[in-house]
């Protein structure tokens, strides 16, 4: 093992990866490009919790979609090439660190986009990464003729956006949002044009693994943002905000479960790979959307956001309402059946009213906790049957 990393070349062919490689899973370069992208992440839901509590609804959703649309666009298109492609040699090693600073510079312009709508720092930091993919699938273009066509058709179309990306700088302000609507469908496109020639090599299970770990670190930095706030409000002297950080706990907890309860392998055939993938936008964003959502209701039991009761609790409900029912879309109705199948958008639609009434978020976490029962013992009634006559289990 010592002498094989002495002996990585700085170049090699991009070879691609066998889809029924055994083994696949995640490498230290992909890891350290997630974490990189806490950063990121931890910089959309602050500013999108700073926005909810005082009280600019509208600027703070448009935002955050259109900021974290960059992030995950970003993640999503490295994933899925290192997947095919990774050959771990010196250049690729480079090109990806290339992607990473990419990543710092979106972060750094994150508050320019939320509070003054200048997108400047986030659109270099989104072609920086975008151009280095632009040389990624040069290199899988001479490597594998196999696919040569569909490398090209992302080389090509990956360039032709990041153009105009650079181009909408030089709008008016009020055409910004459209023209942002615009390139990102251009850039949604890309993909399912440059398929059609036939798929990338990509690996089911290391594209589910991938997803599964970047579900973790959203996860872990909604309760990183929720435990700063409390601890904002600890380190002021109020003390009675521990209940509201347990249900706050106990929602981020049951998120997780819902999620990796059981495994769910991205599908290997076009569209629906592309549908599994793309939707994921909507879990991630939720995701750090319900961190954000939490740091807002702590907010608002220290007085100190100019929004209602209500809306404090819809910053919570609305992004659990998106996630269960994107899970349920993606994840539940594909693997299972029976009554969890309905009792994921009966949930969601439960979440939507619970801010209607007194204390939210502790009927939401309740909500969720009740989910997660109805599915642990559906999940055993379901595997009982296969334990033969007489067997303890």
């Amino acid at each position: 093992m010592t002498q094989s990393r002495s002996l990585r070349p700085f170049y090699r062919p991009m070879r691609p990866h066998r889809r029924d490689e055994p083994h696949r899973t995640a490498t230290p370069l992909e890891l350290f490009f997630d974490l990189c992208f806490v950063v990121a992440v931890a910089q959309a839901a602050g500013n999108l919790h700073h926005d909810v509590s005082e009280g600019h609804l509208g600027h703070a959703l448009t935002r955050y979609l259109m900021v974290f649309f960059a992030i995950w666009w970003s993640w999503m298109n490295f994933t899925w090439f290192a997947s095919a492609y990774d050959t771990d040699d010196d250049l690729y090693r480079i090109t990806t660190l290339v992607q990473i600073a990419g990543a710092l510079i979106i972060a750094a312009g994150v508050t320019q986009g939320f509070t003054d709508g200048d997108f400047t720092v986030i659109t270099y930091g989104y072609v920086v990464m975008r151009l280095a993919a632009v040389v990624q699938w040069s290199r899988a273009a001479i490597g594998d003729p196999a696919h040569r066509a569909a490398a090209r058709r992302y080389a090509i179309g990956v360039t032709v956006v990041q153009l105009g990306w650079l181009l909408r700088l030089l709008l008016p302000a009020e055409w910004g949002i459209a023209a942002f609507v615009l390139l990102a469908l251009a850039d949604l496109l890309v993909p399912a044009v440059a398929e059609r020639p036939g798929m990338t090599p990509w690996h089911p299970a290391h594209i589910t693994e991938r997803y599964g770990l970047f579900t973790l670190i959203v996860l872990g930095e909604a309760v990183g943002a929720v435990s700063l706030t409390i601890q904002d409000g600890l380190d002021a002297g109020e003390h009675d905000l521990w209940s509201l950080a347990a249900a706050g706990a106990v929602v981020v907890f049951a998120l997780w479960w819902l999620y990796f309860d059981r495994p769910n392998e991205a599908p290997d055939r076009q569209p629906y790979s592309l549908i599994w993938g793309y939707g994921h936008y909507l879990i991630f964003a939720a995701i750090a959307a319900v961190g954000a959502g939490l740091s807002v209701s702590v907010d608002y039991e220290r007085h100190l956001a100019d929004i209602s009761e209500r809306i404090a609790g819809y910053a919570v409900a609305v992004p659990i309402a998106v996630f269960l029912l994107t899970v349920w879309v993606l994840h539940v109705r594909r693997q299972q059946h029976g009554a969890v199948v309905v009792a994921f958008p009966v949930v969601a639609l439960l979440a939507l009213l619970a801010p209607l009434g007194p204390a939210p978020v502790y009927v939401l976490a309740a909500l969720l906790v009740a989910l997660v029962a109805l599915t642990v013992v559906l999940r055993r009634r379901d595997v009982r049957p296969s334990a033969t006559v007489g067997d303890p289990a």
